[in-house]
């Protein structure tokens, strides 16, 4: 599946460029991957490498709660959805949300779990519902768009993760 190289509209095009066009390969490895990396993490969840910048668990909360948001994203697009959808502010969500009493195997399991979940819708697409397409934020994105987005937000912080707190 090609990434979308024509939808760069927006800041997602940062994201999707960090997935190859085997994207549904990416977002399987990252089932593994990303717990994995978390898991070296261990000792380091409440640290956060400035003040100000989100500690461990509030970058998995954040993983979560981005995950669930594009992936309702894509599937109302796929239902043909005709409604816009409200965008939604990360920092707002990230200070509304309590991780004190998360641990990281708990939101690894949890991100394992919605990640699975999710799979099955994505696997279920057709090249049809690829390309089907609604607004978010304001802004035209596509089912195919909203795919890569997904498996390049994780990439992303998984690349902050690896540079900033390991």
């Amino acid at each position: 599946m090609k990434r979308p190289e024509n939808e760069r509209s927006d800041y997602t095009y940062d994201y999707i460029k960090l997935v190859n066009d085997d994207v549904m390969s990416v977002l399987n490895e990252q089932i593994i991957g990303f717990p994995s990396l978390i898991s070296t993490l261990a000792g380091k969840e409440d640290y956060a490498y400035l003040p100000g910048k989100w500690t461990v668990k509030e970058v998995v909360q954040h993983t979560l709660d981005t995950e669930r948001i594009l992936s309702y994203r894509l599937l109302a697009f796929a239902r043909l959805e005709k409604q816009p959808l409200p965008g939604f502010e990360q920092s707002e969500y990230a200070l509304a949300v309590n991780v004190e009493g998360r641990t990281l195997p708990n939101l690894i399991e949890e991100f394992t779990c919605l990640r699975k979940a999710n799979m099955f819708l994505f696997n279920a697409l057709s090249v049809e519902e690829l390309e089907r397409t609604g607004v978010a934020s304001g802004i035209v994105r596509s089912v195919r768009k909203l795919l890569f987005t997904i498996a390049g937000h994780l990439e992303h912080h998984r690349n902050i993760l690896r540079e900033k707190y390991s």
